[in-house]
């Protein structure tokens, strides 16, 4: 059983909270599953993920929103100040409850049984923390269903070992979609999931951060780039948001979005071409419009110029 301690929120997450308002968790700083942490600036959401962690009371918890919005990097950072050891998966259409439970092995010249991400985290008081869970078959995560609300976890391939699920054990998932499928057609693959697996998780919507958090953030993550620029960076993204998500008067017109995450690449990569005849467009190209379509590129880099003015074409 590892060792509990109270961590102070204010502190902690360098937000403003009341004062003496703690969290539990993990004394231990060592362990090999906790995420490595990283310069974060967190905000409104932090509040309902520290709810859940301190009292789930049998549910999930499903973070959704836009491609980058930093659903999965909000949990990690929070595991990683609070020293909670994460068992993280990265969904798909092929992948199966088994693969979570755990599969037989050979090591030493004998066969022994390996425990999967979920058997893991449920017998550790590991967070289990399932990405792009829209992305799998409803039917195999229907197996998910009553150990999400705290059953014990049956491992039948393991000679049907029972494992009774840690008072720290959390299970949390991210997704596209709001597990309802993607009716915009900007996320293929998603799936509509089973009602009765939804109804096991609290929802929190994570969208794209304010303009004041981005700014926090390339501040944070990305000292070195004035701030000027960083202010017009956001602005192209906010528009190019705007566009991607059907907010236009024309309705949706680009099929590509600049993320928090494509920013801050934007934003770093502008800063290692400095010097080049147009740092900020080769920067944009290399993190966003090289994967784009050409009539796209084209706009998307009209956008900028138009944003940056006579900027755009300087040398930093």
């Amino acid at each position: 059983m590892m060792t509990t301690q109270r961590f102070t929120v204010a502190e902690t997450f360098a937000v403003a909270a009341p004062r003496g308002l703690t969290v539990e968790g993990f004394a231990d700083p060592t362990h090999p599953h906790i995420p490595v942490r990283k310069p974060y600036v967190f905000r409104e959401q932090l509040r309902d993920v520290l709810a859940f962690l301190a009292e789930p009371a049998g549910d999930g918890l499903y973070l959704t929103g836009p491609t980058g919005a930093g659903k999965t990097s909000l949990v990690l950072q929070i595991a990683a100040r609070l020293n909670w050891p994460v068992q993280e998966v990265t969904c798909h259409g092929r992948l199966e409850l088994s693969d979570l439970l755990g599969q037989f092995v050979l090591a030493g010249g004998e066969t022994r049984f390996l425990d999967g991400p979920l058997a893991l985290a449920a017998r550790a008081g590991h967070l289990l923390v399932l990405n792009e869970i829209d992305l799998m078959d409803p039917a195999e995560l229907a197996g998910l269903n009553d150990i999400v609300e705290g059953a014990p976890l049956v491992i039948a391939a393991h000679a049907g070992e029972v494992i009774a699920p840690h008072p720290k054990f959390r299970v949390i998932a991210t997704g596209n979609s709001a597990g309802a499928g993607d009716a915009s057609g900007l996320y293929p693959g998603v799936l509509r999931q089973s009602l009765a697996l939804l109804d096991r998780f609290r929802v929190v919507p994570v969208g794209y951060p304010d303009l004041e958090t981005e700014q926090g953030l390339l501040r944070t993550l990305v000292p070195a780039l004035p701030e000027g620029i960083g202010a017009r960076m956001i602005a192209v993204a906010n528009e190019i948001r705007r566009l991607f998500q059907g907010e236009a008067d024309a309705g949706r017109e680009l099929t590509v979005t600049l993320s928090t995450r494509t920013l801050l690449r934007w934003a770093r990569l502008a800063l290692t071409f400095k010097g080049a005849p147009n740092p900020l467009e080769y920067a944009l190209g290399q993190a966003l419009t090289a994967r784009a379509e050409p009539a796209q590129r084209e706009a998307i880099h009209r956008i900028a110029a138009d944003v940056f003015g006579e900027l755009w074409s300087t040398r930093s």
